[in-house]
């Protein structure tokens, strides 16, 4: 009689555990988003190096580095914030500014500081700033490239002038809580955290000088923090069958026009052309093209021709967006025959290889100065190229989508593809063939089973 409030006990200990374990997936689910498998060291780090100290502070270079392959920063640009541990102040900027600058009445005279406030916020300052007030790397309007696209513009810096604050390494008090803007949410950054002092070369390189300190903070990409809803999708055709797989439905979001009015233009309107140019004062919010899948952004993979040992395949990417051009666009696919890419028509390629030596990954960009911008929706607002790969002969096939890629990025976010089943098969495994076979089969079974019943 005594094991029953033990039973009991157990029971319920099981349960606390199953929901222990429940609870520990949904939080190991929040933080794996954002984990890039194709890019799993993929980061934007700020570095400060202290670089001599003032009689009330110090004054620090704080460089951005973009050490993400294909992710990149366009305009309107970045936003660098933190708050301060103490009663610092900026008192002086160079190649970057603050947004605000604060209460700064209790300081007098003509030395004014330049931003007062506990938590600023730095942005990069624009092209053809005057050169008394730039550094190194900066004045780019915010714009950061992808670590492959474009190493040397990945790097960007300012340099901070910092008052009230300590004058050495052991009473200075490191800034916390950063946020990073690009230009909206979507990165989330760790502490600041001290490490070997930074080297720098002279310029006739002769001599190597260092920083006083240097603190890192190291900033992670999440695409669902950046947006609750998709930002691309992907449709499908191919020469051996008439079927094109539409992006799947409401994918971006579902047309309302009851609860979100004016939120995309419907070019079967008589009057879409005069509500598009009404729209465009208010360039504030997205405004796309009336889809189903209402997407700004459409990638179209067509399995375009097939040779005797090269198959071609050529890509459409089709802006829906109004109110948005994308400068330095990428793509990035997966597909297990990028191995044998033979030759890419009017785009770059790289291969990234995030599984070391498995070649089935390719980033993708516009040629500089001829499709590197993608303009907003409209006549000019798509690019494409097309892909010659070499046949495989142990893995090529047309069969069961082989030929379609298995993932699609674009500027970095994880695109929406249609479902397997609903791919372009080809005509040897069309369903109304299986049917066909099916009823065939039927037939000469029964066509026997009457026949042996005769004899």
């Amino acid at each position: 009689m005594g094991f029953f409030p033990k039973a009991r006990a157990s029971t319920k200990l099981r349960g606390f555990t199953s929901f222990l374990v429940f609870l520990l997936s949904c939080l190991n689910f929040s933080f794996s988003d954002a984990y890039d498998v194709l890019d799993p060291r993929g980061n934007i780090t700020i570095k400060w190096d202290v670089i001599s100290w003032t009689s009330d502070g110090y004054i620090a270079v704080v460089t951005v580095f973009n050490f993400q392959k294909y992710r990149h920063i366009q305009a309107p640009g970045w936003k660098l914030g933190w708050s301060w541990a103490k009663k610092e102040v900026i008192l002086s900027m160079y190649g970057g500014q603050t947004i605000e600058q604060g209460d700064c009445s209790k300081f007098k005279g003509n030395n004014i500081p330049h931003c007062c406030k506990k938590d600023p916020t730095v942005v990069d300052l624009l092209p053809g700033t005057p050169y008394n007030q730039q550094i190194a790397n900066c004045c780019r309007g915010g714009v950061l490239s992808s670590w492959v696209q474009d190493p040397e513009n990945a790097v960007t810096a300012f340099q901070v002038t910092v008052g009230q604050a300590g004058t050495s390494n052991k009473t200075v008090r490191l800034p916390k809580n950063f946020t990073l803007k690009a230009p909206g949410p979507g990165y989330t950054c760790g502490p600041a955290e001290i490490v070997k002092q930074s080297k720098f070369i002279t310029p006739d390189k002769r001599r190597v000088t260092q920083a006083l300190m240097t603190w890192n903070v190291t900033c992670m990409y999440s695409q669902f923090l950046a947006q609750k809803a998709p930002t691309c999708c992907v449709s499908l055709s191919s020469f051996y069958n008439n079927t094109i797989v539409n992006c799947p439905a409401c994918t971006c979001g579902c047309r309302n026009s009851l609860i979100q009015p004016g939120t995309c233009v419907d070019l079967d309107s008589p009057h879409w052309a005069s509500a598009l140019s009404s729209s465009r004062k208010n360039s504030d919010t997205p405004l796309v093209r009336c889809t189903s899948h209402m997407c700004p952004i459409r990638v179209h993979w067509h399995v375009k021709l097939n040779y005797k040992e090269y198959w071609r395949v050529k890509i459409t990417i089709t802006n829906f967006n109004y109110r948005m051009n994308y400068t330095q666009w990428n793509l990035v696919a997966q597909h297990p025959n990028f191995d044998n890419l033979t030759q890419t028509f009017s785009f770059n390629y790289k291969s990234l290889t995030p599984y070391a030596s498995i070649n089935d990954t390719a980033m993708l960009w516009g040629i500089k100065f001829y499709n590197d911008l993608l303009m907003e929706a409209g006549p000019s607002g798509s690019v494409q190229s097309e892909l010659l790969f070499r046949k495989e002969k142990k893995t090529f096939s047309f069969d069961k989508g082989w030929a379609f890629p298995r993932r699609i990025y674009f500027n970095g976010d994880d695109c929406v593809m249609p479902p397997p089943d609903a791919y372009p098969y080809l005509p040897s495994a069309s369903p109304h063939m299986v049917i066909s076979m099916s009823s065939l089969l039927t037939t000469i079974l029964a066509s026997l089973f009457l026949l042996l019943a005769y004899n």
